[in-house]
């Protein structure tokens, strides 16, 4: 994150000396303020320095835009380190209404919005950053990551409450309790799918066949034990949830 800040602050500080030459601005006629400060806290990656320093340069009124640009981004990095979201996001805005055409800029932010847990902004982000450079190879990477992380959520909630089996056809009371109550049902699921990759990763065909009998043993003891004084459902299916996760090794 802090080399990946550095070459955002390098590009930024290439382009905006570019543009102001390409204009022709007289640099004579506007007023000096010193970055120096801000600049050395920059090179020394002392992020407390530029916090204050960089800050400094922000609130100076007569600071020119390529240096507020500059520091904007520097402080806007050395917050995200410091896993300060909200003044990160909000340096990067005022980068951005400076120069709205930096698709660095923008993937940067959407990097914040997404540990945020914003993943609407987030995906916006990464996708403005690709409208205004094509080839950005981040962004694009972001985007792909994230649009698959949308599609497993949406997934997981529309079965969410659902077990993995079809309650319509339940009969068993253990069955019945499962379909009516969501806490159960999830537990169902996950166990399910579980269990199909514990199978599935077995070494072999004999492996295999013993993992499958003792899924079946369980749902079988399940339904004969359901209802006896003493039996708790949940527990009994939370424990063989954690057994199949210890045994796929998380």
């Amino acid at each position: 994150m802090r080399a990946r800040h550095k070459v955002l602050l390098l590009f930024v500080a290439a382009l905006a000396s570019v543009r102001l030459h390409a204009t022709g601005a007289d640099t004579s006629t506007v007023p000096e303020v010193d970055t120096s400060a801000c600049t050395s806290a920059i090179s020394a990656s002392d992020d407390d320095r530029i916090i204050g320093d960089c800050g400094a340069l922000i609130d100076h009124e007569k600071t020119a835009k390529a240096d507020r640009l500059k520091a904007l981004v520097a402080r806007g990095g050395a917050y995200a380190r410091k896993a300060d979201v909200e003044r990160a996001i909000a340096d990067y805005d005022a980068a951005i209404r400076l120069e709205g055409d930096q698709a660095d800029l923008f993937n940067a932010r959407g990097e914040l919005w997404w540990k945020k847990g914003d993943r609407p902004k987030a995906l916006a982000d990464f996708g403005a950053a690709i409208k205004l450079k094509p080839d950005h190879q981040l962004a694009r990477g972001n985007y792909r990551k994230l649009a698959r992380e949308l599609e497993r959520l949406g997934a997981l909630m529309a079965v969410a409450g659902k077990p993995s089996f079809n309650c319509a056809a339940a009969r068993r009371p253990a069955e019945k309790t499962i379909c009516a109550n969501p806490e159960l049902a999830n537990l169902d699921r996950q166990i399910h799918a579980v269990n199909i990759r514990v199978v599935r990763e077995a070494q072999s065909a004999r492996e295999r066949q013993a993992l499958q009998r003792e899924q079946d043993d369980f749902i079988a003891r399940r339904n004969a034990d359901f209802g006896k004084p003493g039996y708790d459902l949940l527990k009994v299916m939370r424990d063989r949830l954690q057994h199949l996760l210890g045994a796929d090794g998380y």
